[in-house]
C-alpha cells in the first residue's frame, strides 16, 4: 500500500472533488473528468467502472449525479483501496472490488448494471518505452484486450445499458472492432486541444444490442485560440463547464451546447 508521504489530495471540478493519489504512479487528471461527464447516468443507476484506479471518474459523476449506486473494479490492491478511502471521505457507499476484469467474482458475475464506464489502457501492448512506475506502465499499457473489455461490459450490462468509454483517438478502429459483436447505436465525440489540430481522445458510448446509427460528432475543442499565450488555463467555455462546473457532455446532434 500507498505510504501517506507518497500521496497528494487533489481537487476536480472546481474543488467538489478531492481524491487522494500517488505522487508517482499513475494520476488521474482530465480523461476520467471526461468520462464522468460522458455518461448519462440517471439518480437511482446502477453503475460500475471497470479499472476504476484510484476512483475519480466515479466520484466526479457521483458529484454530478446524486443517488446512484456505484461499483468499481480494480486490479491493482493499492490503487483499489485508495478508491475506497477516497469514496469513504466524500460519503460515498461505493463498493470497490480488488479483481481482474476478467476474473470477477461470483456475486458480481450476477449483478447487472444500467452504465458501465471505461478508461482503458491507451498504448498497445509491445512497442514504446515502458514506464518506470509499475503502477503507471499498468495503467497506461494495454495488458488485457480491448476486446475482452467490452465482452465483460456487454455480460454486465443490463439489456440496453450504455457503456461509456474514454480512448486514445488512434484505438478507436480497435474499439470499434471490439464493440461489434454485442453493441450498437455507437456515438463518438472526438476530443481536440485545439481548432485544427486531430482529435488525441474520444469519447464513446454504445448501447447494448442497440439498433440506432453510428454518429461521428464534430469535435470539442477543448481550449481557446491557435496557441496558449497566456499564464494560467485557456480551456473553452465548454470544456471549462465540463472540468470546473461539473457540466455533462451534450451528445445530442447538432450539439446544442457546442459553440457555433
Amino acid at each position: 500500500m500507498f505510504a501517506e508521504a507518497d500521496l497528494t489530495r487533489d481537487a476536480f471540478l472546481g474543488g467538489r472533488v478531492q481524491a487522494w493519489q500517488p505522487k508517482s504512479g499513475y494520476r488521474a487528471a482530465t480523461d476520467p473528468v471526461f468520462l464522468a461527464a460522458a455518461c448519462g447516468a440517471q439518480a437511482g443507476e446502477r453503475v460500475l467502472e471497470l479499472g476504476c484506479g484510484a476512483g475519480v471518474a466515479s466520484l466526479c459523476l457521483a458529484a454530478r449525479v446524486s443517488g446512484l449506486h456505484l461499483t468499481g473494479v480494480e486490479r491493482q490492491a493499492d490503487y483499489a483501496e485508495l478508491a475506497r478511502r477516497n469514496a469513504g471521505d466524500a460519503g460515498l457507499e461505493m463498493q470497490v472490488i480488488t479483481a481482474d476484469l476478467t476474473a470477477l467474482p461470483r456475486a458480481l458475475r450476477q449483478e447487472s448494471f444500467d452504465h458501465i464506464i471505461a478508461n482503458p489502457p491507451y498504448y498497445a501492448t509491445g512497442g514504446g518505452t515502458a514506464a518506470a512506475d509499475q503502477g503507471r506502465e499498468a495503467a497506461l499499457r494495454e495488458d488485457t484486450p480491448l476486446a475482452d473489455w467490452t465482452d465483460v461490459a456487454a455480460r454486465r450490462l443490463a439489456p440496453k445499458g450504455w457503456l461509456t468509454m474514454i480512448q486514445a483517438a488512434d484505438r478507436l478502429p480497435d474499439v470499434l472492432t471490439a464493440l461489434a459483436p454485442n453493441f450498437g447505436t455507437t456515438h463518438v465525440l472526438p476530443l481536440a486541444s485545439r481548432f485544427g489540430r486531430p482529435a488525441r481522445r474520444v469519447l464513446l458510448k454504445a448501447q447494448k444490442s442497440g439498433r440506432g446509427p453510428f454518429t461521428l460528432l464534430a469535435p470539442m475543442i477543448l481550449h481557446e485560440g491557435e496557441t496558449h499565450e497566456r499564464d494560467g488555463d485557456d480551456y473553452a467555455p465548454i470544456a471549462k463547464a465540463i472540468l470546473r462546473d461539473a457540466a455533462a457532455v451534450d451528445w445530442s446532434y447538432p450539439p446544442k451546447s457546442h459553440p457555433i
